[in-house]
């Protein structure tokens, strides 16, 4: 957390597929990962981003996800892109957050409410918002329809490369 509050993280950016790294990511966790459905479409655009960096900001957020979803709840990961931008969404069906208290769920050693037991000392989703923000990316809290939470963590395409979209060759794209 220091290296990030004195702009010392140097991320390695690279091409990386989302594809291969939110598995990473949940094999890297410390909760089991057994309650997490995926939606990543392997014809994704590569994104702009540290490895490193990424694995652990999407680790930190799914766990916060699982802490506050309910049992039963499976915790969403899907990941879409726009214009510009490949998000991936960590969709749980807890509490949520209210709006005036959503930036602060992002300051280190904060937690809102009466956090589950075993919820750490409030620095995972500050972490997770430094390392996205490090590597060019955004992190923000929304709400979940229906009620819980959407942390929605968003990447620039790799520049330079065509597009394609989910079941379309490249060549239907050009």
């Amino acid at each position: 957390m220091s290296r990030l509050q004195t702009d010392t993280v140097t991320p390695m950016v690279r091409e990386i597929d989302l594809d291969e790294v939110v598995p990473l990511a949940l094999e890297g966790m410390t909760a089991p990962a057994d309650n997490v459905v995926l939606d990543i479409p392997e014809a994704l655009p590569m994104v702009a981003a540290d490895k490193g960096l990424l694995e652990r900001a999407v680790a930190n957020v799914i766990e916060n996800a699982l802490k506050y979803s309910p049992d039963g709840k499976p915790v969403l990961v899907a990941a879409s892109t726009t214009a510009d931008q490949v998000q991936l969404r960590v969709v749980d069906r807890g509490p949520g957050v209210p709006d005036e208290a959503k930036d602060r769920i992002f300051e280190p050693f904060q937690r809102y409410g009466d956090a589950p037991r075993g919820a750490g000392v409030g620095l995972g989703l500050a972490v997770a918002r430094g390392f996205t923000e490090a590597m060019g990316g955004t992190l923000a809290a929304e709400d979940t329809p229906g009620g819980g939470l959407t942390m929605v963590l968003a990447l620039r395409l790799v520049p330079g490369r065509p597009q394609t979209s989910p079941g379309l060759p490249a060549a239907a794209t050009n």
